[in-house]
């Protein structure tokens, strides 16, 4: 699967030590996950080179940071991910007195941190599809579990652990977060009998870029937001649209954090504070079109893009959106066995 590959080259490269006497900071995230002005001007205004190495899961993005050797600065990662490596010690505690801008923020964003980091972007999964193929938006996660003929070998899923299943468990109506045998079974079958629809089980902003693949890419698992990165990618403005299904859908947050292991820590927490400052908050989800968590931030955006569904969701979708929670042992080795199964299904066609 391509997020094991991704991972093992991203290891490499954080094991590159920079040049001497070089201040240069190594950030982990997703691609096309931050404004790249942004880093030029703390760059500009600190002499510090940051430097972005991307993951396409989070399955990659865990697999790089449970390295001890890993090069790691600063990390964006999922709110779950953030209470799990900060009660591992894996990444720092934060406060308002070492990231200034933390005041910004209200209590109920912050503690989805777990107090491991400060809240960056936040939104919902749902399914993107092209519009002049998909003329019918999609309503209900059957539209892609249960996909009608035409779609076949032209549908994009995810290999992720657990984004993998919010589609087939919240269609079942039951927890994103399940853990037990018998509901991941029946999510599995669902799974199972959508593989012939499945053209890749890689995140479909590295898959589009694929000659051989984009082009063929319908319809697609993903994020709020990554229609704007779709559409940019491809360079064709609004061919990429974006639902959350009438079921109810995972609604998250991720968190900007340092690496406990970091060799820079003072420089990382000034970098955190300046992404995460009202100005450059603003800055930041008005370039990626996605909803910021900072008050500040979201006092500075224009009324047409905090009034607009697509990117600050409903008040009714968000009533029927789960949290992520930390899964069992046994329920993510139970996920990562069924994702290994659909892929030697898929390879086997």
């Amino acid at each position: 699967m391509r997020g094991a590959f991704f991972a093992a080259v991203s290891l490499t490269a954080f094991a590159t030590a920079a040049p001497a006497g070089a201040a240069t900071l190594n950030l982990l995230i997703w691609e096309s996950y931050i404004d790249t002005q942004i880093l030029k001007d703390f760059s500009v205004e600190t002499g510090v080179e940051v430097r972005q190495t991307f993951y396409d899961s989070g399955d990659a993005r865990d697999e790089i940071l449970a390295d001890p050797n890993s090069n790691v600065d600063v990390v964006l990662t999922n709110e779950n991910g953030a209470r799990l490596y900060g009660n591992r010690g894996v990444i720092m505690a934060l406060d308002s007195q070492m990231v200034p801008s933390l005041k910004d923020y209200a209590d109920s964003w912050t503690k989805r941190c777990g107090g491991f980091g400060v809240p960056y972007l936040w939104g919902t999964m749902g399914i993107l599809y092209r519009s002049d193929k998909i003329t019918t938006p999609p309503t209900s996660w059957a539209d892609m579990m249960k996909p009608a003929e035409s779609l076949r070998g032209h549908i994009a899923m995810y290999d992720d652990h657990a984004e993998a299943f919010v589609a087939p468990l919240a269609l079942l109506g039951k927890s994103v977060n399940a853990n037990d045998n018998e509901t991941l079974k029946a999510a599995y079958e669902l799974m199972k009998a959508q593989v012939p629809y499945v053209l890749t089980y890689d995140y479909v902003i590295t898959s589009i870029q694929n000659a051989d693949k984009g082009p063929n890419i319908w319809m697609a698992l993903g994020y709020s937001g990554d229609q704007y990165t779709l559409n940019d990618k491809v360079s064709s403005p609004g061919l990429w649209r974006y639902v959350v299904p009438k079921e109810g859908t995972l609604s998250w947050l991720d968190c900007v954090s340092v690496s406990a292991r970091s060799q820079n820590k003072d420089l990382a927490l000034k970098l955190v504070d300046y992404i995460s400052n009202a100005k450059n908050g603003a800055r930041n989800a008005i370039k990626l079109n996605m909803p910021t968590a900072s008050t500040a931030a979201l006092a500075l955006l224009p009324e047409d893009m905090r009034s607009n569904p697509e990117i600050y969701a409903a008040p009714e979708i968000l009533a029927k959106s789960q949290f992520q929670e930390e899964l069992t042992v046994q329920s993510v080795q139970a996920r990562r066995r069924i994702i290994s199964s659909l892929a030697k299904i898929s390879d086997a066609r």
